[in-house]
């Protein structure tokens, strides 16, 4: 009897069609059956430790850098946005990859599978030496452009010629793990994420000051730390892909096929990298506004955001395993489990998010206090965490919003929502905000954005999903009529 997609949202006994002859050995789509709480629980749990990881990377380098002094410090939080802009673009590849290979996977492609985690990693070398050049060309101009002082830009051409050069071991794991996630793995890639932090956090001092044989690079040391940190990443990430899961595919192939995996790819990855790129933008932006302020102020600034990370590290975790769980599912027809799956992630970013806005009402100054003893700087610091928090559980359920989206193939609407929050919302009401109310009003603006965003998330992807549905039903009767 034929089985139809309608069947698979109501059979949860239902099974995936074998793969048609001659596409090889298929991977199994693990994440179209069994409960779907503990499912998400199970994915996101190891993501934590891997998403706690990128924290410590900020956290340990902010630590460190903060004893040498504010302006070191200031100079760490000027680099924040143009590493983010990077990293995002390596995210919007990963997330192309992830998104068609979850699906190919949920369809038991297992060729069309390899094809395009393949062509995906092809692809991220290429961003990477393009970025190099230009990054290494670019680096007075552009912080001048964000605001950076004269007596910071010394401190951040130490930080980023090193950073640049080291690029390729901060890109390539990133498309990697996603793709190694599509496979419902996400054990592999939270470990691979903590094995580099460590690192981090063991040379983050030796190189900073010079302990024992280490040579004292100051600010140049804990860039250097980060780049070692990395290659660690990079090297197990290889391993896991070609060796273990054996989805690099090294035959030679013709540059059409090559071509249509990029097409692909790029069709989710690029409004998607442009989403997550709008991120750091906005950040500089954001810099420069507090820039007016002063350099205490920049340092507060970006301690609190570093801070925020950290506080949000589960929901991220979270949102980096609703991409494959919706891709497979979506693949085998599964959309019952996708709204399922969605609702529970929204409940979760409500607690985490409400947890987190309670702790820094009473805990905000003395974690501010770890990282920098400046009475300026521990102040914009508390401030913030004080008046952003509020609408954590918002900005989580945008950040949940965001992959989903993507993988129904909506990544314009995806795009629409960052867009919404940085430049229709957080910018122009920062900088009214910073006219009328100083940095508070900044800092308002940003909880305001959060929370309208959110607002606007929920009600886009549960309209999109059912209208997805009811189209499938459509196409499905018109099949078997």
């Amino acid at each position: 009897m034929k089985t139809t997609g309608n069947e698979s949202r109501k059979n949860p006994a239902w099974k995936p069609r074998p793969a048609a002859a001659g596409r090889g050995t298929v991977k199994s789509p693990a994440l179209i059956e069994g409960p779907v709480g503990k499912m998400l629980i199970r994915l996101t749990i190891p993501m934590i430790f891997g998403i706690l990881s990128m924290v410590l990377y900020n956290l340990v380098d902010t630590f460190f850098v903060g004893r040498l002094g504010k302006d070191q410090l200031a100079a760490l939080t000027f680099t924040f946005p143009v590493v983010l802009v990077i990293g995002s673009i390596a995210q919007g590849i990963g997330m192309g990859a992830s998104a068609v290979v979850s699906r190919a996977i949920g369809a038991n492609d297992h060729a069309r599978v390899r094809r395009l985690a393949t062509d995906s990693l092809v692809l991220a070398l290429l961003i990477v030496g393009v970025f190099v050049i230009l990054g290494l060309s670019t680096i007075n101009p552009l912080f001048r452009l964000l605001g950076a002082e004269d007596r910071i830009i010394p401190y951040i051409g130490e930080y980023m010629r090193v950073w640049y050069l080291g690029m390729i071991f901060v890109v390539f794991p990133m498309v990697g793990n996603n793709t190694i996630r599509a496979t419902g793995d996400s054990k592999t890639p939270g470990i691979v994420m903590m094995i580099g932090a460590f690192t981090n956090a063991c040379l983050d001092p030796l190189f900073i000051f010079g302990i024992g044989p280490f040579p004292q690079l100051g600010i140049r040391g804990a860039a250097l730390a980060t780049v070692i940190g990395r290659s660690v990443t990079f090297l197990v990430a290889l391993y896991v892909l070609g060796v273990r899961e054996k989805l690099i595919d090294f035959k030679i192939p013709a540059v059409k096929e090559v071509l249509e995996s990029w097409k692909e790819i790029l069709y989710i990855g690029i409004p998607n990298a442009a989403t997550k790129m709008i991120i750091p933008i906005g950040a500089g932006i954001i810099t420069r506004i507090v820039s007016v302020h002063g350099a205490e102020t920049v340092a507060g600034y970006g301690v609190a955001t570093r801070i925020e990370f950290f506080s949000l590290a589960t929901i991220n975790a979270l949102s980096s395993i609703i991409a494959p769980f919706v891709g497979q599912n979506l693949g085998a027809g599964r959309y019952d489990r996708v709204k399922e799956g969605y609702k529970r992630a929204e409940l979760f970013s409500l607690v985490i998010g409400g947890v987190f806005f309670v702790l820094f009402i009473f805990l905000a100054r003395p974690i501010a206090g770890i990282f920098n003893n400046h009475p300026e700087v521990i102040r914009t610091t508390v401030l913030y965490l004080h008046i952003v928090s509020i609408a954590y559980a918002f900005q989580g359920i945008y950040l949940v919003t965001v992959p989903a989206l993507n993988v129904l193939r909506k990544p314009i609407h995806a795009a629409s929502l960052s867009i919404l929050e940085m430049f229709v919302l957080t910018l122009p009401l920062a900088l009214l905000g910073s006219h009328r109310f100083g940095i508070t009003g900044v800092f308002a603006a940003l909880g305001v954005s959060y929370f309208l965003t959110g607002t606007a998330s929920r009600s886009l992807f549960l309209t999109i999903l059912q209208r997805t549905t009811l189209l499938s039903d459509v196409s499905e009767l018109q099949t078997n009529g």
